[in-house]
């Protein structure tokens, strides 16, 4: 008899894992501020360059401020008239009061010199509120950038007439560092990944994530996962998860379709299976050849829980120890001896 073929082995290892769900999702701005007037009037100047990153309080825009430098003059001389009306009642309140103690005035008398001082200080203390409000006004004029970011396109040019309350905004400040990836999860994926959890088959992973961008190519930034919607969409049955990732370059954009990988449980002591050992029968099911006592060639029906780079994770069907056949898997035939060739744990080969 010749000599038994040989074969490449591969002997498994029992390790913690990482189990992955990569998802689609699309990206979101961190921040995103509408601005909008608070005031009515003519737009007289547009202070920023389209596109371009503005700081929170920076100005926008200039609107026309004359009314309401008019109304702030207005409103201070009829606050300055009320003091100096408090001024003159409240003195004479105060002398009605000393002479109702000698029988000099009557009490009725006394009683109308403080209200009209009340009167006085009411008047004056509502001139003081429509200065306020005369100079929110007024400033309102100057519109400020409400936060940090690149700002988008203007509506208006410079003759435009706004409006407080308007629907229509001016422009857009969009903060896109960090960027927000909402990712789309189906209810029941979600549900059986907990209940694996709560059996303790899975552990409780980190919130780390990746993504890959729209052409396929990987983001180099890692990023974290925020939170889980605690609703479920009536029309889609799916869940949204919300990531955070760094965005220094700018390359990640509002509206960008992605890939997100998540880690959503950490598998102890699994089972990794080069994918070159791993076959397919003509029922679908996952198969091995594995080298038993004697280098014996064992055939093992598998079953399988996705992939972990170039492995798939094995439950059942393969255990550590175990001496994979992942070359030569032609010359090998279940039952028959073939003579082992250890090859390294990583093994790339096809």
């Amino acid at each position: 008899m010749g000599k038994p073929p040989e074969v490449g082995v591969v002997k498994l290892e029992a390790k913690d894992v990482a189990v992955k769900a990569e998802l689609a999702g699309r990206t979101v701005a961190y921040r995103s501020a509408e601005v909008r007037p608070q005031v009515n009037g003519i737009v007289l100047k547009r202070h920023f360059t389209e596109g371009s990153l503005v700081k929170a309080g920076d100005l926008l825009y200039q609107i026309d401020s004359a009314g309401y430098q008019a109304a702030l003059q207005q409103a201070e001389a009829t606050l300055a008239s009320a003091r100096a009306a408090l001024g003159n009642l409240k003195g004479r309140a105060e002398r009605y009061a000393e002479l109702a103690k000698i029988d000099g005035v009557s009490r009725q008398e006394r009683e109308e010199a403080d209200a009209d001082y009340r009167k006085g200080l009411a008047a004056a203390k509502a001139g003081e509120a429509a200065v306020a409000a005369a100079r929110v006004d007024l400033s309102r004029t100057r519109v400020l950038a409400p936060i940090s970011g690149r700002i988008g396109r203007s509506a208006v040019s410079e003759g435009a007439l706004v409006t407080s309350g308007q629907s229509a905004t001016l422009t857009t400040i969009q903060q896109l560092d960090p960027m927000y990836v909402d990712i789309v999860q189906s209810s029941q994926d979600l549900l059986a990944f907990k209940r694996r959890q709560a059996d303790g088959e899975l552990e409780p992973a980190g919130a780390a994530a990746r993504l890959k961008l729209e052409d396929g190519a990987p983001y180099r930034h890692p990023g974290k996962l925020r939170f889980t919607e605690l609703n479920v969409d009536r029309v889609s049955g799916a869940v949204t998860l919300r990531a955070e990732f760094p965005n220094p370059e700018g390359l990640l954009l509002p509206g960008m379709y992605v890939r997100a990988e998540l880690e959503q449980g950490v598998r102890r002591q699994a089972v990794l299976a080069p994918q070159q050992g791993v076959a397919r029968d003509d029922k679908g099911r996952a198969t091995a050849l594995v080298l038993g006592a004697g280098d014996k060639v064992e055939q093992r029906l598998l079953t399988t829980e996705g992939t972990h780079g170039a492995y798939w994770l094995v439950t059942t069907g393969l255990k550590a120890g175990d001496r994979l056949i992942v070359d030569g898997l032609q010359r090998a035939r279940p039952g028959e001896a073939a003579t082992p060739v250890a090859l390294p744990a990583l093994a790339g080969r096809s």
